[in-house]
């Protein structure tokens, strides 16, 4: 099975956060509260422009 990483439709705002956990098969929840925590309380993670660039790269699912 060739699994590529997509936006997913389960989508917050752009849909990165819910494409990363699908394609590794995590908790979307999860992975939106740990991107959360790690943008807000980490000076070296700059998460919105990750973030930005990840919603700019990542192809829509079709």
């Amino acid at each position: 099975m060739d699994k590529k990483l997509t936006k997913s439709n389960n989508k917050m705002v752009a849909g990165v956060c819910a494409g990363i956990a699908e394609y590794f098969g995590w908790e979307v929840t999860i992975v939106r509260i740990v991107y959360a925590f790690l943008t807000i309380f980490s000076a070296g993670f700059p998460g919105l422009l990750l973030y930005i660039v990840m919603s700019i790269v990542m192809p829509n699912r079709e």
